[in-house]
């Protein structure tokens, strides 16, 4: 592909001395790029296509990276990326050592703040805006949210907080009317509504009609105009949090964008600017199914994403898949739950056979596992999916809501582990840490889709609450039996008997630890549970070994080999134990195979690691 004006541009500073017609020319230069690019490496794809234009304005009036702009989720920054010098590395996007697929800071000087959650770039903006009056520096803020993200009610705490705080800052709503799965909730249907209302708009331009008469007529107009808002926007909801609204306006359209943005950054206050856009637009495929390519692998642009060829391995997001439909139908009281995440967690089936027992709340991590508690208190069995990422936000809740009240609460944490290209803001690699410690809580660790699906039906059985945690993607392809059988409570079982050392796996690194138990001629237990902990197997391997190697693909700093060396204290054993884990930094992203293999998580590192102990230890003799 050819990208003549696109070549030009190594910066924003290139981009500002443009003329404003070449930058139609410009937009549809980077949207071929994003799309010739993105599939050859993968990555976010209709999210990106949806602020091309946006992208452009934004850099275009606003003097970037002195003024601040802070991208909400992230998964719309390719073109900022091309546009402030990044285009060369998005041949290696999302890669080991390649451009991150999300806003970094240490990356460029443009990307203001690292995001991978959603949410959080109004409570960043604001920071930034006052800061800035702090300092005396004259400068402007602007965060950029989607309708999806501004469901999340930390988006409305800082909202709440900028509209009383005289922040000079800008707030613009990126609405697409879609986040990953399609919208739900009363918010986007205000937004709907809104955008749709031919008789605000004529209202709106009868108001800024009035707004060029003599000045005694300003207060006159403005009140009329939020008179007239009043009747037909519902609630005004933004302006009474103490915005000043403008919109919606097109955000494709770059004649629209550039004055509004270049009249908003002369005003001072708190302002919000409603823009409307369309999620994949430019890619006829994308704007058809912006769900389908919202996260994608490699694929021809000209032909398109095609029905993938079955692998004969399940995955464990499927695996939970099957098992929520059987057991719904095995139990009237199941009830599934999402926080948007209806096709990453694998609930689409669920959703069309059980709609009324099919929730899906919005990005909205804390009140999802608060409404599940709430369901749990009335009798029924709330099955919470969530990634371990994601449950971090609603520790609190976790802890207080459902743990304190020992409620019965499954919940189903995808995404346990490394997960790839997304990198440290979406590895789940402290779950294990942060849920064992919390009483009342069963925290089990499946090592294939086979007991992963019995664990979940143990989960179902219990009369507390519970955390099921499985990897991202394909294990060893064993394939789950049909029923509903459970596991006993507690209970690991010994896969290989050895000598002298004993593997203890937690998890899917259960296969790399018999690989390493063959060569050492190793004991190798599959431990399943890290709560409660099967502490008589913990004795016996003690008695009979002299050194006990954990293996979690988790922190290894208070995770489950911190347990088992719990159990040996209390008992007043002293065997050596190596704890080998995730370590105490934030892995950057990459293949899942290679960073376990960097880590010193697969068969060779295991092994080595072994062999610097034991030597380690023999030369202490």
């Amino acid at each position: 592909m050819s990208y003549p004006l696109l070549d030009t541009i190594q910066s924003p500073a290139d981009l500002r001395r443009l003329e404003r017609k070449q930058l139609p020319q410009l937009a549809a230069e980077l949207r071929e790029f994003l799309i010739e690019s993105v599939s050859q490496t993968g990555g976010h794809l209709s999210s990106n296509l949806g602020t091309v234009e946006l992208t452009i304005a934004l850099h275009a009036v606003f003097n970037t990276p002195d003024d601040r702009l802070v991208w909400d989720v992230g998964h719309q920054c390719y073109p900022h990326k091309v546009l402030t010098g990044r285009r060369e590395g998005m041949g290696k996007l999302r890669m080991r050592h390649g451009v991150a697929g999300f806003p970094k800071r240490c990356e460029s000087p443009y990307d203001t703040f690292g995001v991978g959650h959603s949410s959080t770039s109004i409570s960043a903006a604001l920071g930034m805006a006052l800061a800035a009056k702090h300092k005396g520096e004259d400068r402007k803020a602007i965060a950029i949210i989607g309708d999806g993200a501004m469901s999340a009610g930390m988006a409305f705490e800082a909202l709440n907080n900028a509209g009383v705080a005289d922040a000079d800052m800008l707030v613009i709503l990126n609405d697409n009317e879609m986040s990953i799965s399609p919208p739900v909730g009363a918010l986007n249907n205000i937004l709907t509504r809104l955008t749709s209302s031919k008789t605000y708009n004529v209202a709106r331009e009868a108001g800024r009609h009035m707004l060029g008469f003599a000045p005694p007529l300003l207060e006159l107009a403005r009140r009329a105009e939020e008179h007239v808002k009043g009747m037909i926007a519902p609630g005004t909801l933004f302006e009474e949090f103490g915005f000043h609204y403008y919109g919606p306006i097109d955000g494709h359209d770059l004649d629209a964008l550039i004055p509004t943005l270049e009249n908003l950054k002369k005003l001072k206050g708190p302002k919000f600017l409603h823009v409307i856009t369309k999620k994949g637009q430019g890619y006829k495929l994308a704007e058809n199914d912006p769900i389908l390519y919202h996260g994608v692998g490699k694929f021809a642009a000209g032909e398109g994403i095609q029905s993938a060829k079955g692998t004969g391995k399940l995955t464990y997001t499927q695996v939970f898949g099957d098992w929520l439909c059987d057991m719904a139908k095995a139990d009237s009281r199941l009830v599934g739950i999402t926080p948007a995440m209806r096709e990453g967690s694998g609930m689409v089936r669920f959703a069309c056979e059980h709609p009324d027992r099919y929730y899906d709340v919005g990005i909205a991590e804390q009140h999802a596992v608060t409404f599940a508690a709430g369901l749990a208190c009335e009798g029924l069995k709330p099955v919470v999916a969530i990634y371990s990422t994601f449950l971090q936000r609603a520790y609190d809740q976790l802890i207080h809501d459902v743990a304190l009240q020992n409620l019965p609460v499954v919940f189903a944490v995808d995404r346990g582990g490394l997960v790839g290209a997304d990198g440290p803001t979406h590895h789940g690699t402290f779950d294990l840490s942060y849920v064992t410690c919390i009483p009342n809580m069963v925290v089990m660790t499946p090592s294939d889709e086979a007991e992963c699906r019995r664990m979940l039906s143990t989960a179902h059985t219990l009369d507390c609450p519970s955390m099921v945690r499985y990897p991202r993607g394909s294990g060893t392809g064993a394939i789950p039996s049909p029923g509903l059988d459970t596991l006993p409570l507690g209970k690991g079982e010994i896969r290989r008997r050895g000598k002298e050392i004993a593997l203890l796996a937690f998890g899917p690194l259960l296969g790399a630890a018999l690989a390493a138990g063959e060569e050492l001629d190793a004991t190798v237990a599959n431990m399943r549970f890290v709560k409660p902990i099967d502490e008589a197997l913990i004795i016996e391997l003690a008695g009979n070994h002299s050194l006990l190697v954990t293996l979690e693909e988790n922190a290894v700093i208070g995770g489950a080999g911190s347990e088992v060396e719990r159990v040996l204290a209390e008992r007043g054993l002293t065997v050596p134990v190596l704890r080998l884990g995730l370590p105490d930094r934030f892995v950057d992203h990459g293949e899942q195979g290679q960073l376990l293999s960097e880590l010193g998580l697969d068969k060779e590192g295991i092994v080595r690691a072994i062999h610097e102990k034991s030597g380690a230890h023999a030369d202490r003799q």
